[in-house]
């Protein structure tokens, strides 16, 4: 008998992951989106069609799990807030199900990241875990005693917008804040950052690569770190510093045996988490600092888009 099969999404600030997931996680076809700039009604038309398409490859696909950047009100499945896509407000699940015909469940992005690392990767085995996703913004999630937590109705977790600086910038999209996390540590913060290095380091690769007209962003800014360019360098060193700020914060209120960092930008791997160990190891608590571990994620970008499948099935029972 082939293994139980489900379909993911995992809906980002900027992109759009899915698949279809077996029952023990494997993934057996995959759908991308490009979302930057859609409004909201073409925006929802872009993930119907990626479940359309996942369901050509797997017509026996039992449900379908959404993971979007929202405060999802977990009990109706209705996305209550978004800081970068245009979805307040909209009875996400209802609409869904109406419109594919088949079961439908939706958490944050980020909670479904952290849901999928405890059950299967880097978290496993753990009772107390933490994830942060670094991509467009941050997003968080949070295991205690082995159940994630929502909050009172859904919305909590949102440990990228803890502010670890009173007087820092206008954090981004529709947050209402200044210096939280997101801001100052998340990838468009690496690029951001790259950008302001290359124009203060004209001989760099990074200015080299500026003045041939290429946008200085995250992945790009990681990469010529990887190929040894000292600002790029310095960039990493300083986001992961900043994220080490953040983790310590939240290392002393949750006592986590372990925090997972998720996202594209955990692409800049020790030259980004290596900052952020230190900070912790410095600034936590001792009994905290001393035993937990922050690790990069097992599933890499995936872990959306399979922790979605995982609440599919879970929570579907299919």
């Amino acid at each position: 008998m082939s293994p139980r099969r489900v379909i993911g999404i995992d809906t980002g600030g900027t992109k759009l992951l899915g698949g279809v997931v077996d029952e023990d996680l494997a993934v057996r076809h995959r759908v991308h989106r490009v979302l930057h700039g859609l409004e909201r009604q073409a925006l929802l038309d872009a993930m119907v069609e990626a479940v359309e398409e996942a369901r050509e490859a797997a017509p026996d696909a039992a449900a379908v799990g959404f993971g979007i950047p929202s405060l999802v009100e977990y009990e109706t499945g209705a996305s209550m807030f978004s800081v970068h896509l245009p979805l307040d407000g909209v009875p996400f699940r209802a609409l869904m199900e109406e419109r594919l015909g088949m079961p439908v469940f939706v958490d944050n992005d980020s909670n479904l990241a952290a849901l999928a690392e405890h059950r299967a990767g880097a978290a496993q085995g753990a009772r107390h875990a933490l994830m942060l996703t670094l991509g467009t913004g941050i997003g968080g999630g949070i295991i205690l005693d082995g159940r994630l937590q929502r909050g009172s109705r859904g919305g909590g977790a949102e440990l990228g917008h803890v502010v670890v600086d009173l007087d820092g910038p206008p954090c981004q999209g529709d947050c209402p804040g200044r210096g939280c996390l997101e801001v100052m540590a998340s990838g468009t913060a690496i690029g951001r950052e790259g950008a302001a290095a290359a124009a203060r380091s004209p001989d760099s690769a990074l200015a080299e690569r500026a003045r041939d007209g290429r946008e200085i962003t995250g992945p790009l800014v990681t990469e010529l770190a990887h190929d040894g360019d000292a600002a790029a360098r310095d960039v990493l060193e300083l986001i992961g510093t900043r994220l080490g700020v953040g983790i310590t914060s939240l290392v002393n209120a949750f006592d986590p045996e372990v925090v997972v960092i998720g996202g594209g930008a955990v692409a800049g791997g020790e030259l980004l988490l290596g900052p952020a160990r230190a900070v912790v190891a410095e600034r936590a608590l001792p009994p905290n600092r001393e035993h937990v571990q922050i690790v990069a994620a097992h599933f890499g970008d995936e872990a959306g888009m399979l922790g979605a499948a995982v609440l599919a099935l879970e929570e579907g029972r299919v």
